[in-house]
């Protein structure tokens, strides 16, 4: 098996080409219940399927949340197995919403699950935690790189509770740095002296407002939740992130997905904020 191109490099040229935006695949049983199915494997494999049908051709990222394909077990497991592969093969990246993270062999074990080529859930990239410590991502880090994948590392996330920990200031960092800003300089160090994109990026919610005062250019991709139903706006994107607006990955789930389960109408929807997002970005 020949090695992948960085996972940096191929979502650059995947945002250059199609836009940047990222539609999560999220079937959640209330989604599943506004699209007339039943909240059971037949009604998630119809869900996933139908998104991917949809939108592989035509976005750079999806991203599924394993959490709702493993609610059903083995056979949930196994629809998530089929929606990757089937995305990939239509052209769209695949980051993994899965948002692991532990130390030592087990973060090891998780890394296999989504990094490694020859796992039946290789993903281009996978969301993960920091929060026992950088340090303990390393077999992540060191297994995305030798299979060209990447990861999403929490740093400023959109939900209100993760300011407890994300805006807790380190007392023993000389620059007084908070939890969140010690992660973007820990991505900055990863990303030094990669070219076009580093290939580890940050989670960093776009309903944040200004964020002037952390150092978001980290040389690789921020990926943006809170694009449509949470609130945020594409024309929000330069305001909150500034100059590295370039490297916003923004995702938009539900503002899209509601409009299922006609295809047509997903694909006007993807290409809607698509769209938006491109003018917006484009014109910093």
């Amino acid at each position: 098996m020949s090695p992948l191109e960085p996972f940096g490099a191929r979502l650059r040229r995947a945002m250059d080409d199609r836009g940047p935006l990222c539609v999560g695949i999220d079937p959640h049983a209330s989604l599943l219940a506004e699209w007339g199915l039943n909240d059971d494997v037949a009604g998630l494999e119809r869900f996933s399927r139908t998104v991917v049908e949809a939108m592989a051709d035509r976005v750079a990222v999806l991203k599924p949340q394993s959490a709702f394909f493993e609610r059903f077990g083995s056979r949930g497991v196994a629809v998530l197995e089929k929606a990757v592969e089937e995305a990939r093969a239509a052209g769209a990246l695949v980051v993994m919403d899965a948002k692991r993270g532990d130390i030592g062999s087990t973060m090891a074990a998780y890394a296999e699950s989504f990094l490694h080529r020859d796992a039946p859930l290789f993903s281009d990239a996978l969301t993960v935690s920091p929060y026992l410590g950088y340090g303990s991502l390393k077999p992540a880090v060191d297994l995305a790189r030798e299979n060209g994948a990447g990861l999403f590392v929490l740093a400023l996330t959109s939900n209100p509770e993760g300011g407890e920990v994300q805006h807790a200031v380190r007392t023993e960092d000389p620059a007084g740095r908070n939890v969140g800003a010690t992660m973007l300089a820990h991505l900055a160090d990863e990303n030094a002296g990669e070219e076009p994109l580093g290939s580890f990026g940050a989670v960093v919610g776009a309903t944040l407002g200004d964020l002037s005062s952390y150092d978001l250019a980290i040389n690789g991709p921020l990926l943006a939740p809170g694009i449509g139903a949470q609130g945020a706006t594409a024309a929000d994107l330069p305001r909150v992130f500034g100059a590295a607006v370039r490297n916003v990955v923004p995702n938009v789930s539900r503002g899209v997905l509601r409009h299922g389960p006609d295809a047509g109408a997903l694909r006007a929807a993807a290409d809607r904020f698509a769209e938006e997002i491109r003018a917006a970005v484009t014109s910093v």
